[in-house]
């Protein structure tokens, strides 16, 4: 990535300013590095992933994973431009994503908002999480998630690696990029509920179309907000 190509990101970083931001808020507010991912080099492992999840608190559409897959040998410039993608502009995301996704080793998983409405919405983010690590052309020796357990070996979980590591907060950039992708062709699907400005979140918009309209079929039934509207008053 050249000086020029680098700009708009870098200008949008946001400044580490924290003074009043809630403790997650200061986190996401700082570069992430390579320390756990030299954690698992320096024990043997030759591809490094990591991998995080997004969408979680949508009324609607999938919870969406991203997988970023590292070397010790990779030095890409993009590394320092990852944060946590919730400290982005989409802008930046989507430049970043793309990025990722040209020089490293990615893959991205999905979870329907019927299987989150079948089997719970924390099986279903791992169940994403897998499903983005067997897109994978490669096998990872060493596995770096944000927060949650996966039934592999040599899964280091950390609360808010998202914000610790480089190839997590990679992870978290194409997963929101993919997602909010996917939540601008639901509107399309869908027009005048504005998927692609609220991304399925329960903002007051989206909840009023909610009452007035009753939900569709990419509503998450299982969540509380739908739920109630089948109930019988």
């Amino acid at each position: 990535m050249s000086e020029a190509g680098t700009r708009g990101i870098v200008d949008d970083v946001p400044p580490l300013v924290t003074d009043g931001l809630p403790e997650t808020r200061r986190i996401a507010a700082y570069a992430p590095d390579l320390a756990y991912e030299r954690d698992a080099w320096n024990c043997g492992a030759t591809w490094v992933a990591g991998v995080d999840e997004v969408g979680v608190g949508p009324l609607a559409g999938p919870v969406t994973a991203g997988v970023v897959c590292l070397r010790e040998e990779d030095a890409f410039s993009w590394f320092k431009h990852v944060r946590d993608s919730k400290v982005l502009s989409p802008g930046s995301r989507e430049e970043l994503a793309q990025l990722i996704r040209e020089s490293a080793c990615s893959a991205i998983g999905w979870a329907t908002n019927e299987e989150i409405d079948r089997i719970g919405i924390l099986p279903a983010r791992r169940l994403c999480m897998l499903r983005a690590i067997e897109q994978l052309p490669v096998r990872p020796s060493s596995i770096i998630s944000d927060a949650l357990s996966l039934p592999l070996d040599d899964v280091r979980p950390v609360v808010g690696a998202d914000a610790l590591s480089v190839s997590v907060a990679a992870a978290s950039i194409i997963a929101k990029v993919a997602r909010d992708q996917f939540m601008c062709e639901l509107e399309e699907a869908y027009p005048g509920w504005g998927f692609d400005r609220h991304k399925g979140y329960a903002t007051r918009e989206h909840r009023s179309l909610l009452q007035e309209r009753g939900p569709l079929p990419v509503h998450r039934r299982s969540f509380a907000p739908v739920a109630q509207l089948s109930l019988p008053w």
